[in-house]
């Protein structure tokens, strides 16, 4: 039987590595743009506009016209595989500047249709970004009372919840220092989507962790006198087939979207892709494998007190 928690040193070395590169890239994104990753309007404040022009244009010449408004800092993308629909983000414009943009916008390239505009406020910026960092609090907080009441029945249910959400702290990270990487190489922006993102790649790191741990449990009670790292080992190998066919299907179709979906919603796809493939690894590497670190030196620790004892 492949022992896999037996070699967890190289997964944790692995996982170190990974968040150290993470951590670098978030701290280079602060230090060059001020900014953790470049955040949308969504957290800053600003204006999102959608429009169509009457003939196609590159993003770049559309931008100069914002840039002559004295607008420098917009950035205009386009939507889909329509090249005439674009979608432009900006700091906040008085109504009469809107008017006069869209109006030269019209002049200069055939015509404009105004398909969605939304102007999002400061404050409002500021709630999201509080929201969020609440919720993901909450989703821990949750997470480990729900594992020690699921994991009641084995000893120092704790453990179980912690570990799980130390492999979710993981994917987190990881998945923010992809979004980093990317403000800075292509300028991608953190957008309400992001939030998403995490909160579904918790909530599969979470499950692919309870699946394994649940088998770890049955195992306990069916090979009792059994060393725990045997047992963890066995129920990983007796999972790691799910866990890799339920990742790898959803993991399949969000390659598709990436090559043949739209602009807009590739960096929602492109992050939620890389936390499902660190939710798969830590579920399999990191979660159970430090529960049999923390068990080992729980039984460590407990030998030696009871060798001072008797001493």
């Amino acid at each position: 039987m492949y022992n896999i928690v037996q070699n967890r040193k190289y997964y944790y070395l692995g996982s170190a590595i990974i968040i150290s590169i993470s951590l670098l890239l978030i701290g280079y994104s602060l230090i060059t743009t001020g900014q953790p990753f470049r955040l949308s309007i969504d957290f800053t404040g600003g204006v999102y506009w959608e429009f169509k022009l009457g003939q196609a244009a590159a993003p770049t010449d559309v931008r100069d016209l914002f840039t002559e408004f004295g607008l420098s800092d917009t950035s205009v993308t386009t939507i889909g595989a329509d090249t005439n629909e674009y979608q432009a983000r900006l700091k906040s414009v008085d109504p009469d500047t809107k008017t006069a943009i869209e109006n030269q916008l019209g002049e200069t390239f055939g015509g404009i249709e105004t398909i969605q505009y939304r102007n999002v406020g400061p404050a409002v910026g500021h709630e999201v970004t509080r929201s969020a960092l609440i919720a993901v609090f909450f989703v821990a907080i949750a997470i480990v009372i729900f594992m020690v009441i699921a994991f009641r029945n084995v000893s120092h249910p704790v453990r179980y919840g912690v570990a799980a959400v130390v492999a979710m702290v993981h994917d987190v990270v990881v998945a923010c220092g992809f979004a980093a990487l990317m403000g800075v190489v292509a300028g991608w922006e953190v957008d309400a989507l992001f939030l998403t993102a995490l909160l579904t790649v918790l909530g599969f790191s979470v499950q692919d962790t309870i699946v394994v741990f649940d088998r770890v449990r049955e195992n306990s009670a069916r090979h009792r006198g059994e060393d725990f790292e045997t047992i963890a080992n066995r129920s990983l190998l007796e999972t790691v087939g799910r866990s890799l066919t339920t990742q790898l299907n959803a993991m399949f179709i969000m390659v598709a979207i990436l090559f043949f979906g739209g602009d807009t919603i590739k960096p929602f796809i492109a992050v939620l892709f890389i936390g499902m493939l660190s939710g798969t690894y830590s579920s399999i590497f990191n979660a159970t494998p430090l529960l049999v670190t923390w068990e080992k030196s729980a039984q460590k620790r407990a030998k030696s007190r009871r060798a001072a004892a008797a001493a």
